[in-house]
Order: C-alpha cells, then sequence, then structure tokens
C-alpha cells in the first residue's frame, strides 16, 4: 500500500514542514471518496497550501472539491481565530492599562502557542461535536496539536485562575486564560484523539535522518500522553533503474542507510511507503498517482529549464564580506539547511580574512565535527539549549513559582516547554555571543523569531510592571535588541527549500519579523534539484517542479537570494562546506 488506510473515523496527520502532510492527507482523502465514502479534509496550519493541492479557494465552511465526488475541505485560518481570541481578551483593558501595558498583552498572546491554543478551539468543534460533521464517513486533519498543546489542556490548572494571575516569565503562558467555557468541549476532544477506535495519528516522515528524528520525537510525546494508534507514513522514497547518475545514486544510498537506522520505537510501528514522484503533488491527477505509483507514466528528460536561476551562496557572502563586521542570523524551519548555511558562510568570511565567530545551537557543531579541521580566524561556540533552559526555567521558577500551589507549579512549569520558552532561553546565549563579538563577524544559526524579540521587548519597555516579564534581563539582551534592527550591523538569511511548505512557512517567518521591525537581508534556496546538473528523468522532472517556488522567491519575498544545488557530497567537514559558497 502506498498510503495510509483509514481503520477510524478520525485520521490525523503530522511530521515536521515539507515533509508532505497535506498531499498525503489529501490523497488519503480522495481515495477514500473515490471508494464511495464522504471525507472531509480539514488543515489548520497557518502555512497551509490545501487550497494549492485540491485546486480549490477554501473557506472555514466544507467546500466540495470539483471532480472528487463525496471529498470536501475546508481551511480554518488559525491566525484570524488567534487575532479574535487575542482581541477579546485585551479589550477590556483597553483605556484602562497604559499603553506600555497594553502592548506587552499583546504580544503575549501573539505566538505560536496561541495560534495552536486557537486552532485546537476550532477542530474541537469538528472533534468534540460528533454533530458538527455527522454526514462525513471520515474526517482527516491536516496537521496535528502538537504534545505541548495536548499537554496543556489536560493539567487542572490550565482552568483556573492562575492563568490570568501569575508571574511566570516572559513566556507564552496565557493562552487558555478565559477558555473555562471550552473545558468540557477539549475534554471530550482530547479523549477522542487518545481513543484508538475513534482516531489514528500518520507520523509523515521524509526517508532521511533528521525527518525520522522529529517523528521519533513526536512519537514519544504522543505516546507519554496516551495516543497509541500510531502510523508511520515514509514519504517520497526514491528509486530508479538509471545507475549513471551520482545525484540519483547517492539520493538512494542516504535514504536507504536513514532507514536501516531508523529508531526503534518507529520501527514497530505499521508503515506505508510512497514512492517519489516526479510531477510535485498538486492537483487531483498527482493525487491519485500517490495511491496508484504504478500508473504513473514514464518521465521524460523534458525541456532545458528557461528560468533565470538566483545566483550563488557565494555572491551573498560578497557582499556580507563588504561590511567588515557585524551579526548573520540564518533562520528557517528545522530540516532546511540553516545550520549548514551559517557554517558555510561563517567558513567563507574566515578564509576571506576576517576574524569570525560561530555560534550554533546544533549538538554536531565543534570545529573537529561540523568544519573538521581548525580553520583561522573563525572560532565555533556551541550553545547548549538543554543547559540555557535549566538555567532559565530555574530562575522563572525561582521568581514566579515559589508561591504557586501545585497545580500552579505545574502549568508554570509546562508552559516553560514551550517552544517560545525555549527560544528566549536560547537567545540569551546569543546574545552573549554578540556581546562578544564586536569586532569582526558573528554568525548565529538557529536565530530567535520575530514574535520572541517582540516578547522581550514589550518585557524591557514594561519593567515587570504588568503580566508575566522576567526579572532582570541581561545587559547582552538589553544591547542587542536595537542591533537586531539595524540593517547595516545585522543581516537577516531566511533559508528553505525550493518546495510549497517550506517556502509558505518562511513567508510567515519573513512577515513575523517585519512585525518586530526586523528586514531580511536575503533569502537562500536550499537543495535544489534543479541546479544539481542531474540527469535523471526523475529527478530533473521534479527539479522542474521547483522552478514556482524558486520564482516566487527571486521575484515576490526578497530582492536578495541566492540557489544551493542539491550536493551528492554531504555538505560535512571544510571540503564538504566548501561546496556551497564554491
Amino acid at each position: 500500500m502506498a498510503l495510509p488506510q483509514a481503520t477510524t473515523r478520525h485520521l490525523f496527520f503530522t511530521g515536521k514542514g515539507g515533509v508532505g502532510k497535506t498531499s498525503l492527507s489529501c490523497a488519503s482523502g480522495l481515495a477514500l471518496a473515490e471508494a464511495g465514502k464522504r471525507v472531509l479534509i480539514v488543515s489548520t496550519d497557518p502555512a497551509s497550501n490545501l487550497d494549492e493541492v485540491l485546486g480549490v479557494i477554501l473557506g472555514s465552511q466544507p467546500t466540495a472539491i470539483p471532480d472528487a465526488n463525496g471529498l470536501f475541505a475546508l481551511n480554518i485560518d488559525p491566525e484570524a481565530s488567534a487575532r479574535d481570541y487575542r482581541e477579546r481578551m485585551v479589550a477590556p483593558y483597553r483605556g484602562i492599562l497604559p499603553a506600555a501595558a497594553i502592548a506587552s498583552m499583546e504580544e503575549q498572546f501573539s505566538g505560536a502557542c496561541t495560534v495552536e491554543i486557537a486552532a485546537f478551539d476550532e477542530f474541537s468543534k469538528l472533534l468534540g461535536q460528533p454533530e458538527a460533521t455527522a454526514e462525513f464517513d471520515h474526517v482527516i486533519f491536516d496537521t496535528a496539536p502538537t504534545g505541548h498543546t495536548l499537554r496543556l489542556l489536560t493539567l487542572p490548572s490550565a482552568w483556573s485562575e492562575f492563568i490570568a494571575s501569575s508571574d511566570s516569565g516572559a513566556s507564552c503562558l496565557g493562552p487558555l486564560a478565559g477558555l473555562e467555557k471550552q473545558k468540557s468541549l477539549y475534554a471530550a476532544s482530547v479523549a477522542r484523539l487518545c481513543d484508538p477506535d475513534s482516531t489514528a495519528v500518520i507520523l509523515v516522515s521524509r526517508p532521511d535522518t533528521a525527518a525520522l528524528r522529529e517523528a521519533e520525537r513526536t512519537r514519544r510525546e504522543l505516546d507519554e500522553l496516551g495516543v497509541s494508534n500510531l502510523h508511520l507514513a515514509i514519504n517520497g522514497l526514491f528509486a530508479t533503474d538509471q545507475t549513471d547518475d551520482q545525484v540519483a545514486s547517492v539520493m538512494m544510498q542516504r535514504a536507504d542507510a536513514a532507514l536501516s537506522a531508523i529508531p526503534s520505537g518507529l520501527s514497530d510501528l505499521p508503515r506505508t511507503v510512497t514512492p517519489f514522484l516526479p510531477l510535485g503533488t498538486v492537483g487531483l491527477t498527482a493525487l491519485r498517482l500517490m495511491a496508484h505509483p504504478e500508473l504513473a507514466p514514464i518521465a521524460s528528460q523534458g525541456d532545458a529549464a528557461t528560468t533565470q536561476c538566483p545566483g550563488p551562496l557565494s555572491a551573498l557572502v560578497d557582499e556580507i564580506a563588504k561590511g567588515g563586521r557585524g551579526v548573520v542570523m540564518a533562520m528557517g524551519k528545522g530540516g532546511v539547511g540553516k545550520t549548514t548555511v551559517a557554517a558555510a558562510i561563517a567558513m567563507a568570511l574566515a578564509k576571506r580574512g576576517f576574524p569570525v565567530q560561530l555560534s550554533t545551537t546544533d549538538p554536531a557543531a565543534h570545529v573537529s565535527e561540523a568544519v573538521g579541521e581548525s580553520i583561522a580566524l573563525l572560532s565555533v561556540s556551541r550553545i547548549d539549549p538543554a543547559a540555557e533552559i535549566a538555567q532559565y526555567t530555574a530562575e522563572v521558577l525561582a521568581k514566579a513559582g515559589s508561591n504557586l500551589d501545585p497545580n500552579g507549579r505545574a502549568m508554570l512549569e509546562e508552559d516553560l516547554r514551550s517552544p517560545c520558552t525555549e527560544e528566549i532561553a536560547v537567545f540569551r546565549a546569543f546574545a552573549r555571543a554578540v556581546d562578544a563579538g564586536k569586532e569582526g563577524f558573528v554568525v548565529l544559526d538557529t536565530a530567535p523569531t520575530g514574535h520572541t524579540i517582540l516578547l522581550l521587548d514589550a518585557a524591557e519597555s514594561y519593567h515587570r510592571e504588568v503580566l508575566r516579564t522576567q526579572g532582570d534581563m541581561p545587559e547582552a539582551v538589553r544591547s542587542l535588541l536595537p542591533r537586531l534592527r539595524d540593517t547595516e550591523y545585522t543581516k537577516v538569511l531566511i533559508v528553505t527549500l525550493p518546495e510549497a511548505t517550506p517556502v509558505h512557512e518562511a513567508e510567515r517567518l519573513q512577515n513575523d519579523l517585519l512585525r518586530a521591525e526586523i528586514h531580511p537581508y536575503a533569502w537562500v534556496i536550499n537543495q535544489s534539484l534543479l541546479a544539481s546538473g542531474t540527469h535523471n528523468h526523475l529527478l530533473a522532472q521534479r527539479g522542474q517542479a521547483e522552478i514556482p517556488f524558486i520564482r516566487a522567491v527571486a521575484d515576490k519575498l526578497s530582492s536578495r537570494c541566492a540557489l544551493i544545488p542539491w550536493l551528492p557530497r554531504p555538505p560535512i567537514g571544510a571540503k564538504g562546506l566548501a561546496q556551497l559558497t564554491a
């Protein structure tokens, strides 16, 4: 079977950005509809491309999909839901509290955690109220809630006055405030999600090590929460008989190695494998081929691409080098290669004669491992996220948790496991790194989002007078905030892949940064098959499918753009990294 089989009424598809959640959920829904079932597909992803994949404009009510009898879809906009929710929470205080307090409150309710809770609020109406979807045989959810959201919803203290009154630190505690009336609906939704007879959760992964590692982390989180009906879907496994192409041969070898070393927790799950398809996964024809890959037409070589590709990363490094010093921040979703891009830029700047400090959260990013040898003028410092989070958590618990009851403390501890808390903790370490690198270049991997910057800025401005601001903000953070908004000093690089979801997510990240008055310097499109030089028919055809996304970045999203080809030689070690800036 190329697609997961629906043995339950509800199916949740989850996985990191770009692994194919939307295409697999749509292909599964289409297959069920063509087998005579009535199916509703629901997306709550802020970066959803459900409209694009199904070829129809969707709203918040079920829309029939043309040429797919029995298939319906709707697109919940969690950003709009979060805006409405934020206004409900803040409106009573307008005209009462100072403007700085209102700004701080608004930012507290502007993060990913609030968006997730707003999304859960919306699809709880579909999941927890059976009558809402009674006309459908199956309801498929594209993007499941994270373990953090589910843990928040199951904590007793989430439904207490603690939320509205505690002093917990500059993080995202608070999205559940005022939702007491939703308690029974949420409880029913969580119960249905954990019911193996009602719901199956599909863990979607590419056949590569990073995606499988993320799927295993999600599996462990869900298992701890009692979600047991799990299925592993490996999407895009490449195979070809055309063995005279280096890119094709290496791609198969990497997939084999990743699947051979699959984490034990995943290896025990039921598994389906969907083959690599050269035509992309947009439109009903492509979705049908996902269910029946044996019917895919034999790929032809096709015409050579006529699109004008963006320039190489080396040209971008040349421009950055003209400044002589400053901060370079590589940003992007997990799995797009921002650590590799940051390391390659840092090494290239050092080779040009500049002192460079590379700070990264990658556990393997020591000079001996990431670069492979000592490079003159380049120093690498590894920021340990676990240590930074532990230190930050201890500080907040000591200040805000000392007078809480056990339920309140449990809620605070869960809040401190949120993604925003991790960003803040790591951001403080980045601030120290930048503060120590005034005389040369500092290159940062995994930089903070605009929301984190605004959250810290609000905390700095309001000085603990209102809400949950962290006590003593380090001076390095205070000095860094204005630097991040200085385009001459700080160069923000957004790293993405030439695919729909990674580009949509990167666009959302850029909007987040612009909201924080930070203007990205350039975009870097990584791992392009179009630019790889492959002559394998399947891969060359997929390369052609990258063109609309490359053009969207180069023509609409950024005035500066670099394109990095998919490289047969792994970008590890000095020679491997040098390929990126050659």
